[in-house]
């Protein structure tokens, strides 16, 4: 519980400043935290330092997609059919 408490307020802060951030800024913020959440899984998981890079480094990338993505408002979505479109978020 005493771990809950500090990670619910950052999580909570980085809400809030997102708000206020320019793109580079909201960019950079998705991919350090991309980076983050992909050496946490890859540590968990107990990858070894191959596999440990490359998590961060896809994590990294997935987090700076998904922060641009959040700006424009556009999400890609799967025909099924192997290939995606862009189209408002639901």
């Amino acid at each position: 519980m005493t771990k809950l408490v500090p990670a619910a307020i950052l999580a909570a802060v980085l809400a809030v400043s997102g708000c206020q951030m320019t793109d580079t800024e909201r960019t950079i913020v998705g991919g350090a935290a991309g980076a983050g959440a992909g050496l946490a899984v890859s540590n968990l998981l107990g990858a070894n330092t191959n596999w440990t890079i490359i998590g961060t480094v896809a994590g990294a990338t997935a987090g700076s997609l998904l922060a641009r993505n959040t700006q424009t408002g556009q999400c890609a979505y799967a025909r099924g059919d192997g290939t995606y479109y862009e189209a408002p978020c639901r």
